[in-house]
């Protein structure tokens, strides 16, 4: 069965986790699933990304069948290999969010937990229904978070924080992960904000949108010189191009721009 669907619409991609019945929990197809959508997106001309989950929750982690067979093999095997770049496949389950070249935007309700959590990680924004969990919840089961949340948390929420998380395994309210950094914001309907939200962001400079994403991861990984060099370069691309001309064309005439 499909474990992902990938609609385009208005330069909209709608990625949706499709297990709604097993609350979304990742197993092998559904992993490989979201990889190859991913790759599909990152490659496309879409200018923004909604990304969801069918049903009741967002994404409940790792089901418990896929944890079995793991359990059977021998793990530096699967997660010492380097197979996407930086990452094993494991970890490019979240991490593929950030190598999309537009924003990432996740709606979550009901459950985001473990595996699923650190898949909304990945996305650049987070819209959760208040009602909501989350959880860092690889302790439960003697674990630690091993698909890049440990990469994405010590950039959303203080050190205590992720120490609270990553030793309780406890559920949060959404209201609680949004004062803590791990939320955006909260919706009544996240799905459908996600989407009004990647309309507005579709609507910009498609250049300057894909140049700011480039310059913010390296901002927020890089030193002073580098960002500030970074700065520059990406303006030198962008100031007289034609996106930039369209910009400014449509804001003298008052109309939305419209772009190639």
């Amino acid at each position: 069965m499909a474990r992902v669907s990938v609609e385009y619409k208005d330069h909209i991609a709608h990625i949706t986790l499709t297990r709604g019945d097993k609350m979304n929990a990742l197993d092998d197809a559904m992993i490989k699933a979201i990889l190859s959508a991913g790759q599909e997106v990152a490659a496309s001309d879409a200018r923004a990304v909604v990304l969801s989950g069918e049903g009741k929750s967002f994404c409940a982690g790792l089901d418990m069948a896929s944890f079995a067979t793991l359990a059977q093999k021998d793990p530096s095997e699967w997660l010492m290999s380097r197979s996407h770049e930086d990452a094993n496949e494991m970890q490019e389950v979240a991490l593929i969010w950030r190598r999309v070249p537009v924003p990432v935007i996740c709606a979550i309700q009901g459950v985001a937990y473990g595996g699923g959590l650190q898949i909304a990680l990945g996305a650049d924004i987070r819209i959760a229904h208040p009602e909501s969990k989350l959880a860092v919840m690889e302790m439960k089961w003697g674990l630690i978070p091993d698909m890049g949340g440990m990469a994405l948390l010590p950039k959303l929420v203080r050190s205590d924080v992720l120490r609270l998380l990553t030793y309780t395994a406890r559920p949060i309210g959404a209201q609680q992960a949004a004062d803590w950094g791990l939320v955006t914001k909260l919706s009544d309907d996240p799905l459908t904000e996600a989407l009004a939200l990647a309309e507005n962001i579709a609507n910009q400079s498609p250049s300057a949108i894909r140049a700011a994403k480039r310059l913010i991861d390296v901002a927020e990984a890089q030193s002073r010189a580098d960002v500030l060099l970074a700065e520059s370069a990406e303006q030198v691309e962008l100031i007289g191009k034609p996106d930039q001309m369209e910009v400014i064309t449509a804001q003298m005439q008052g109309r939305t721009p419209e772009f190639k």
